[in-house]
């Protein structure tokens, strides 16, 4: 498994070229990177020199278009998917995320369907340039309540979601904070098959009811109470290779890293924590 970072948690780190100087020092793998703009702004030969010399791997983009709702707000988000696509392909990224809120305004059922359809179009964009799709469950239950009626949130529902896309390019993007607040265990992950996993992020929660972990208040891995090392084992277990990517959503209040090299030791601390329980 390759040890990545997203920018979540980083506290403001700067630009990509500075991202990967960073996550290479502190023993990083693999980065999600916005690949249209660097190689715009670098030219593609600067920009996979970029990341050679820092041996790191290019992460996950995000599907960066509105599926749940308009229309034609949708139709327009797809040209700017095949331009992101086809940018993190050229520099070696293979997986596209978005994530499932569990609940919805919209009637459930009418959505079901509407996204079946339009997560099928994007995994066909995608996979033209040889992308994964990777759906990520929301666990928190503030969230589940958040909107009008209940939507998919378990893991269950979510593969059959999957099944329901019918794109062998579509899998789970699979969350340890997502895992713990679905009160998931080892067993559930050692049912799935690699295959199934798209991709992975790696993060810790606070010690209280599942019922009350909120979303954005979450911890460096190794600050909190998840069994990380009974996660990540399972996922050996299993045989995932990918990328297990670093994501700490937290408010900016005296828990926050006050750099962003305080950030990035906090996260390599935890890695390294984490990682050193595998065997």
């Amino acid at each position: 498994m390759l040890r990545g970072l997203t920018r979540a948690g980083l506290n403001m780190v700067g630009d990509d070229k500075q991202l990967l100087e960073q996550a290479s020092k502190n023993g990083f793998q693999a980065v999600e990177l916005d690949a249209a703009s660097l190689i715009e702004a670098e030219g593609l030969e600067a920009a996979k020199e970029l990341l050679r010399t820092h041996k790191m791997t290019m992460g996950a983009i995000d599907l960066g278009l509105d599926w749940r709702n308009g229309e034609e707000e949708f139709q327009e988000g797809l040209a700017s998917l095949e331009r992101r696509a086809k940018a993190a392909a050229l520099l070696g990224g293979d997986v596209c995320c978005t994530y499932i809120l569990p609940s919805t305004d919209n009637s459930p059922a009418v959505l079901a369907v509407r996204a079946v359809g339009r997560l099928r179009q994007c995994a066909d964009i995608v996979g033209a340039h040889g992308l994964k799709l990777a759906l990520e469950f929301v666990g928190p239950h503030h969230w589940r309540s958040a909107f009008r009626y209940p939507f998919i949130h378990t893991l269950e529902d979510t593969l059959a979601f999957i099944d329901a896309i019918d794109r062998n390019n579509v899998g789970l993007l699979l969350d340890s904070y997502h895992w713990h607040t679905n009160g998931l265990t080892t067993a559930d992950l050692e049912r799935l098959s690699s295959n199934q996993i798209a991709y992975v992020h790696l993060n810790d929660a606070k010690e209280m009811p599942i019922e009350e972990v909120l979303d954005h208040d979450r911890l460096y891995p190794g600050e909190g109470v998840i069994d990380l090392g009974g996660f990540m084992r399972s996922l050996q277990k299993i045989d995932y290779t990918g990328i297990v990517a670093q994501e700490v959503l937290m408010p900016q209040d005296d828990r926050a890293p006050q750099s962003s090299e305080e950030a990035f030791l906090r996260s390599k601390t935890g890695f390294d924590q984490v990682f050193a329980q595998l065997h």
